[in-house]
């Protein structure tokens, strides 16, 4: 196909703002207890018992569990079958399994049945990022776009944590502990009903033309598998992820307990949300520049460079301040810059991976990178949580033990050949 054949469509902000949203509602399903964790558990008093893996923190560990299983599976029928069935499958699973959580709030039975279903819904939403990339937006634009999706997830993340709190009673001293629950997740479940169905009727499968050549060459699944596995620097960026996004799945799914870790007295979700806001400024910022500067090994580098001390941040507030009100304030400090370095990663990382592992499917490199940090994620937040939150502390600090790490492996990634290709047209 020749050059001036080749167009960047305008309805590609179209299918990327349906995909944001609906990214953005399964993100919010997927944390909807963890803000108010403690309270939850006051409100399903008597339906489960607490020292069991099905408890309150199952709940959110259940979309790592999940996606260690169907991670795969989903980019596979992405890959295949194209975005809009991949992910026209997930929004309709998830809008269907939202309304019916919020219909049944009362059932914690319930609760556990229908999370599982939006946990099979998030690799369908998540995996197809990159894909709908490819497909709609030419090279120098990828970085940006990737940007935007994830930014999507910050926002899902940020409004769960910032809004629960304030519709749910969170005070422990008050008869009405745990109220708001109800109508919080039948509110929560409507709006994620209507935005899976906008995403649905909006995302399209591709434009009439691709916006630039690249877009047209790409392995069938099982032959791109092989050919991602077999790069050394995708090896490398899969346990950069298995590390970075582990720490993040962490965190975010035991904001409420790392509170009280902080001897915080209440769910305020704040640590949770100064994250998110610091995840948002990263996403608008640093991918943007990637695409600008057309670099993404030193960003990376960079990102990682500043998780470190972030993580020290917060693992170690509590034993160098004097008062719990001053390792708080250290402890949010600490998290907007964990988030705008590391949730800013997630974006330029998937992107340097489909670049890298081209031709084989974005949705599969994108899928491998997700599924290794679910992995550390349930992993983690098993650990942390277990025997009342007794090894939290210890987590915390080896958090920054093995963000270090991934720093140091960062160091040994070679530049994207596709955009340095770009850079010297």
């Amino acid at each position: 196909m020749s050059e001036q054949n080749y167009k960047a469509y305008s309805y590609r902000w179209v299918v990327l703002s349906a995909y944001m949203l609906v990214c953005l509602v399964g993100e919010i399903q997927w944390l909807t207890h963890a803000p108010v964790a403690r309270a939850a558990e006051a409100f399903y008093a008597g339906q489960f018992n607490p020292n069991s893996i099905f408890n309150i923190d199952f709940l959110a560990m259940s979309y790592m569990l999940v996606y260690l299983i169907v991670g795969i599976p989903a980019s596979y029928v992405i890959d295949t079958w194209g975005i809009r069935k991949g992910i026209g499958f997930g929004a309709a699973l998830c809008g269907i399994s939202a309304l019916l959580k919020g219909i049944f709030a009362d059932s914690f039975t319930a609760q556990i049945v229908f999370q599982l279903a939006l946990a099979i819904s998030q690799p369908f939403l998540l995996n197809g990022l990159t894909a709908l990339t490819a497909r709609w937006f030419p090279l120098k634009e990828r970085g940006t776009a990737a940007g935007l999706g994830t930014l999507s997830q910050f926002l899902g993340i940020i409004i769960v944590m910032m809004l629960t709190p304030l519709m749910v009673a969170t005070d422990p001293g008050k008869a009405n502990y745990g109220q708001g629950l109800h109508s919080m997740l039948m509110i929560y479940g409507v709006i994620t009903f209507i935005a899976c169905l906008a995403a649905i009727f909006l995302i399209k499968e591709e434009p009439p033309t691709p916006p630039s050549e690249e877009a047209y060459v790409r392995h069938k699944f099982t032959d791109g598998l092989k050919h991602i596995l077999r790069q050394k620097n995708m090896w490398i960026t899969i346990l950069i992820f298995f590390i970075g996004l582990g720490i993040f799945n962490a965190v975010s799914s035991m904001t409420d307990s790392i509170a009280e870790y902080l001897k915080v007295k209440d769910s305020d979700g704040l640590i949770g949300g100064i994250m998110l806001i610091g995840g948002i400024l990263g996403a608008l910022i640093l991918p943007i520049l990637s695409d600008i500067f057309k670099k993404r090994k030193i960003f990376i580098n960079i990102c990682l460079l500043g998780m470190v001390p972030s993580l020290a941040g917060i693992a170690f507030a509590a034993a160098i301040t004097p008062t719990p009100e001053a390792a708080y304030t250290i402890a949010l400090i600490s998290s907007f810059l964990l988030g705008f370095f590391v949730l800013s990663a997630g974006p330029i990382g998937f992107q340097y991976a489909a670049e890298i592992t081209c031709p084989a499917p974005e949705s599969t490199s994108q899928g491998l990178l997700l599924l290794s940090g679910q992995l550390t994620g349930l992993i983690f937040v098993a650990i942390m949580s277990a025997r009342a939150n007794t090894y939290l502390p210890f987590l915390m600090k080896f958090f920054v033990v093995i963000g270090a790490a991934a720093l140091i492996l960062s160091l040994f990634l070679k530049e994207s050949k596709p955009l340095a290709n770009l850079k010297n047209k």
